[in-house]
Formats: structure tokens, sequence, C-alpha cells
């Protein structure tokens, strides 16, 4: 993979949104993007994120970014 397609932040939603009892499609339409967005952040496809959209989040799920996401440089 080129070094600019490679990261080494990983998503944790999958935790977060099973610890909320929510699904991907709830939280999408709570914080107000796309299912497949939020999918694709899930998967650590993503190359960005909004602050917008990482508050919104934060918002919903009553979490720190730090919960969200980590730095594994693995």
């Amino acid at each position: 993979m080129p070094p600019e397609d490679s990261h080494a932040i990983h998503c944790h939603l999958d935790r977060l949104l099973a610890d909320h009892d929510m699904t991907l499609a709830q939280l999408a339409e709570r914080v107000g993007v796309t299912v497949a967005n939020l999918s694709i952040l899930k998967n650590d496809r993503a190359k960005a994120v909004r602050f917008s959209t990482l508050s919104a989040i934060c918002r919903e799920l009553h979490c720190q970014p730090g919960d969200i996401l980590t730095f594994d440089p693995r």
C-alpha cells in the first residue's frame, strides 16, 4: 500500500455501538451522515474524518474521541 493510503489509526465503533445497543444505521441517522460513510470509518478505510462528525459521534455515544480512535503503529 502506498504511504499516503496507509495509516495506523483504528476505529472502535463496533465496540461502542454494542455498548450502547445501537446499530450503525441508528447512529448514522442521529449523526446526520450516511451509513456508507460511517461504515468506511468503522472498517478503518477512512482517510479523514470531519471534526463535526467526530463531535456528533461523541455526543451520541457519550464518549471521547480517544474512545473511538486509537493509534497502533504495528
